[in-house]
This record gives structure tokens, C-alpha cells and sequence, in this order.
């Protein structure tokens, strides 16, 4: 697929359904929290796979990440990204405070615990954003966690797509604790098959072949 073919009009109708999906998600983490969060989407954008681990700091970088596969309709992979520190404050939030170290054995089970239903919530509500707004059949995987280095991570999750297509889809994510006016940044890197670029644009009609 030509990517040069990807326009402003695109990008900005993948923020919007990514926006619709945050609002989801923060509602949803908000339930699980007990108290207020937000969510947006500063950005979307089509970036190439060796950009990617330039985001989250190189690939020697130790991230917290959450991998899936997007089935039915246009199938893809999904990654979610956190730097160590920020998804740190994350799970601290989440489990009511308790000091979170994800390098620390002892700490490990309970945070990738609690990691991996924060990317359940999360790749839920994106993916239903985009079904709804596609009529695309599309459903998680269920979502593999770890703490690694963010090259091993990639290498592992792109292994098989990286040799027919050589872009992602970044969408950048904010969660905000409204009572503690705290941010947290993430990214959510979405791989569609190299065939499920056009279906997911032709079906927000805006097909990439005109």
C-alpha cells in the first residue's frame, strides 16, 4: 500500500475514533478506580517501525507493554507501551496506592496482573470505537504483558508482519488523575495487516485508492 496516499483528512478520523475510545476506556478505569480520570488523544500518526522504538526512548529501553492480536474483519496486532516509571504510577493508582516497583519479582504478578486488565479495558474500547464507527468486525486476543526492553518486545510482535509492511498507526495516549492533576503517557501502536489498511479506511470512507 502507498502510504504517501494517507492524508490529514485520515489521520484526523483516526484521532476522533481513538478520542470516542479514550472516553470509553476512562470510564471504564474511572469504575475500577473510584475516582475521576480522563483520557484523550493528543495525536494519531502513521510512523515507520524503526520510529517506533525511537518514541518509547530506544530499544534498549525497558517498557511495560501489552501485546494482542486484532481479530475478524481486519485483522492487525496491537501494542500498548508504557515507559517503566509511568506505567509504575499507573498501577500505583490502581492498586490504591502500594508502591509498585515492575522490575521487582516480588511486585510482578499482582502489577502484570493489574497491567494486563488495564490493557484489557483499554483494547476493548478502542476496538469497539472502531467497529462501531467502521461496521468491521474486530475483537481482541486475549492480551500478553511484559517488562522488557522495548527492541526484544517488538522483534517479538513484529517479527512476522515487519516482512510485508513497514508502518504502524501510533496513537498517543493521556491518562489524567483528575484529584491529583497527574499524567500519565502511553502509546497505542496498531499493526493492521498490510490488507486491513485499505478495508479500515474504505469502510470510514475515506479509501486510500482515489
Amino acid at each position: 500500500m502507498d502510504f504517501k496516499k494517507i492524508q490529514p483528512i485520515h489521520l484526523d478520523i483516526l484521532r476522533e475514533i481513538g478520542n470516542i475510545g479514550a472516553g470509553h476506556a476512562a470510564t471504564a478505569l474511572s469504575t475500577m478506580l473510584n475516582k475521576a480520570v480522563d483520557m484523550s488523544v493528543p495525536s494519531v500518526n502513521i510512523i515507520s517501525f524503526e520510529e517506533i522504538s525511537e518514541m518509547i526512548g530506544g530499544a534498549e529501553n525497558v517498557v511495560a507493554s501489552v501485546f494482542l492480536r486484532i481479530l475478524g474483519d481486519a485483522p492487525g496486532c496491537m501494542f500498548f507501551m508504557l515507559p517503566i516509571e509511568q506505567a509504575e504510577r499507573l498501577l500505583e493508582d490502581l492498586l490504591g496506592g502500594q508502591a509498585v516497583q515492575l522490575i521487582n519479582e516480588n511486585d510482578s504478578a499482582i502489577s502484570l496482573s493489574a497491567l494486563q486488565e488495564v490493557g484489557n479495558i483499554l483494547s476493548g474500547s478502542y476496538l469497539t470505537s472502531f467497529s462501531n464507527f467502521t461496521g468491521l468486525n474486530l475483537q481482541p486476543s486475549v492480551p500478553a504483558t511484559s517488562i522488557d526492553m522495548a527492541g526484544a518486545i517488538l522483534s517479538f510482535g513484529l517479527f512476522e508482519i515487519s516482512t510485508v509492511s513497514d508502518y504502524a498507526i501510533v496513537i498517543d495516549t493521556a491518562f489524567t488523575d483528575i484529584e491529583k492533576h497527574d499524567n500519565v503517557k502511553g502509546h497505542f501502536f496498531l499493526l493492521p495487516d498490510p490488507d486491513s489498511y485499505a478495508k479500515i479506511f474504505h469502510a470510514l470512507g475515506v479509501p486510500l485508492d482515489e
